[in-house]
């Protein structure tokens, strides 16, 4: 049995016994609240019979010490019923707060654990390879075009290493002191930029580019929405079968602009599309994924996009794949 069937077992059995304590004691409060009631009425009525007050218990239920006793009885019986009301009440609330918790506390070890695991795998394989790229020219005096392929192995680990590097302090400026930066952008000349270097890394994708003639300046964050951009299309390459398909379109609505960036990659099931955006979560199993990235991408892109007041969306993408829509309204 694992450990959180356990915990949950245990959990059960505690609070079956608390509820089946709380029944027994409800119970015997009515029972003893009854008897006392009992005991008051006969003595009462025992009493009244003696001083010639009533002739039968008929007239002593219409008396002012029996309603007296009747009001006292009912009250407390109430009374049981509003605690027990409460009691239950607050184990119900303390039960969902501590399983709240609980739930918050998993949720964090395995996001700190993934975390560890995705960005040990991010860092050792590009100096892995830089590594053996320099190695390579220190054994070795090979001429230009061996030493070449070595040379430019080694700037693309660097540069990935660079990204993952500003991936991360960038994700950390964004929950404490994150600036936007504003300024006119043409975000088709900026999209169309992004594009082209994706063309150029990944020679064997295809990239379509679409965007009208004439679109409204808007005033952004550069380095934000060019972040935001190739994070999109970066898992647009990384999630779909070579050779990847990727769409990037922006158009103009009124008082809005929208982004779309879609592939016919593997997907998004419809389970997962709620937390795709929360910080370090990546689909899978991360002792067996063989994508790479940290869960970073989507969480900064979701933060960059609200932070100029917009929202981004996923959807389906026909016959297969997703579509990525962001929507920046205009000011």
């Amino acid at each position: 049995m694992t450990r959180d069937a356990k915990l949950r077992w245990g959990s059960i059995i505690v609070i079956g016994y608390i509820m089946a304590a709380f029944v027994w004691w409800a119970l015997l409060l009515f029972k003893k609240n009854h008897i006392a009631f009992e005991a008051q009425y006969r003595a009462g009525f025992y009493e009244m019979l003696a001083q010639g007050l009533v002739e039968n218990e008929g007239q002593y239920r219409q008396s002012d010490l029996y309603k007296m006793l009747f009001t006292t009885y009912r009250k407390q019986m109430f009374m049981i019923i509003g605690e027990g009301c409460v009691f239950v009440l607050s184990l119900i609330l303390g039960v969902w707060f501590i399983h709240n918790g609980y739930r918050k506390e998993v949720a964090a070890g395995r996001q700190r654990r993934n975390f560890l695991l995705s960005i040990t795998h991010e860092l050792k394989s590009p100096i892995a390879g830089i590594q053996l790229a320099v190695e390579t020219l220190l054994k070795r005096d090979l001429p230009r075009e061996k030493s070449l392929p070595l040379l430019q192995s080694s700037l693309r680990e660097t540069t990935r290493l660079k990204n993952l590097v500003n991936d991360l302090l960038l994700s950390a400026k964004l929950e404490s002191a994150y600036q936007l930066h504003i300024e006119p952008l043409n975000l088709a000349e900026l999209a169309a930029g992004i594009v082209e270097d994706f063309r150029i890394r990944y020679p064997k994708a295809g990239f379509e580019f679409e965007a009208p003639d004439e679109l409204p300046l808007f005033s952004g964050d550069r380095s934000g929405l060019t972040s935001v951009v190739q994070n999109l299309v970066e898992n647009a390459v990384k999630y779909s079968p070579e050779p990847a398909q990727v769409r990037v379109a922006l158009s103009a609505q009124p008082g809005a602009l929208h982004i779309e960036v879609a592939d016919s990659g593997i997907g998004i099931p419809d389970r997962e599309k709620s937390r795709i955006f929360d910080k370090f979560y990546r689909i899978g199993n991360e002792d067996t994924r063989q994508t790479k990235g940290t869960g970073l991408g989507l969480y900064i892109v979701d933060q960059i996009v609200k932070a100029h007041g917009g929202s981004i969306s996923v959807r389906d993408h026909q016959p297969a794949g997703s579509v990525f829509l962001i929507l920046l309204p205009l000011k």
